[in-house]
C-alpha cells in the first residue's frame, strides 16, 4: 500500500462535514474542485503492442551533445486556461480533492506519486516531471527544433509527457534515460516505458542502444 509522506492527512468525513467544509471554502473565495479519484497517470499511454511497434520504429543513434542546451530554450510553464499554467493543470489533473485559489495555485489536495508510491498533501512536495527530460530531448534531436516546437514539447498535455511525482524522486532522475534511471517502484516500470516510448515516437526523437535495451526489458514486464 502507498504510504503517506506528509504530516498533513485528510480524515474520513461524513457527508455533512464535507459539505460544511465546501461551504467554508466557497465563502472564503476559493475555487473548489469536486473530489474524484486521482489519475496520477497522464493521458495517451499506449498498449504494450502499440508501444512495441513504436519502439521498433524508433531510430537508434549515438546521443548528441548537450552543448548549447538551456531549459530556457523549452519555455514552460505556459498559460493554459485563464490564470492556470501547465504545472497547475497537471496538479489538478493528477490530484484528488484539489482546491485552488483565485490565481489557480493549489492550496490543498492529495497527490499520489506512482514513481515511488508516496502520497503528498502539499503541492510544494510535488514536481511535474517531464517523462522524457528536456536535456534528454535536446540530445535526441530537439536541438534542431524551433523554440515554438520545444515549447509545445515542454507543455505537452495530450501525450504522457507530464506527471505529478515526489519532488526529490524527480530530482534524482534529473535528465537520465531508462538505461541509468527507472522509477523506484518496480511495478510502475512497465507504464513508464510505454510513456517514454510513445513520447519519443510522437516527437520523432532518437534513442541510444542502451536506452532501447532498457526500454525493451521494462516493456517485457507488461501484461498488456
Amino acid at each position: 500500500m502507498p504510504t503517506i509522506r506528509s504530516s498533513l492527512r485528510f480524515p474520513r468525513a461524513t457527508r455533512q462535514v464535507a459539505a460544511a467544509a465546501v461551504a467554508v471554502l466557497a465563502w472564503a473565495g476559493l475555487a473548489v474542485v469536486t473530489a474524484q479519484p486521482a489519475l496520477a497517470t497522464p493521458p495517451g499511454i499506449p498498449s504494450k503492442a502499440t508501444a512495441q511497434s513504436q519502439l521498433n520504429a524508433l531510430t537508434v543513434a549515438t546521443e548528441g551533445s548537450s552543448s548549447g542546451y538551456s531549459r530556457d530554450l523549452f519555455p514552460h510553464w505556459i498559460t493554459i486556461s485563464g490564470s492556470c499554467n501547465t504545472r497547475e493543470q497537471v496538479l489538478k489533473r493528477d490530484g484528488t480533492s484539489v482546491v485552488t485559489d483565485s490565481s489557480c495555485a493549489a492550496t490543498s489536495g492529495r497527490w499520489y506519486s506512482p514513481y515511488d508510491g508516496a502520497t503528498w498533501t502539499a503541492a510544494s512536495d510535488v514536481d511535474i516531471d517531464h517523462v522524457v527530460p528536456l536535456a534528454e530531448a535536446w540530445r535526441s534531436g530537439a536541438s534542431s527544433w524551433t523554440t515554438s516546437k520545444r515549447q509545445s514539447f515542454a507543455n505537452d498535455l495530450t501525450r504522457p509527457q507530464l506527471i505529478a511525482v515526489t519532488d526529490n524522486v524527480n530530482q534524482s532522475k534529473s535528465d537520465q534515460d531508462p538505461s541509468t534511471w527507472q522509477p523506484p517502484l518496480s511495478s510502475y516500470r512497465c507504464t513508464y516505458s510505454k510513456m517514454w516510448i510513445t513520447v519519443k515516437y510522437y516527437w520523432g526523437l532518437t534513442l541510444q542502444s542502451s536506452e532501447k535495451t532498457a526500454l525493451q526489458t521494462m516493456l517485457n514486464t507488461c501484461s498488456s
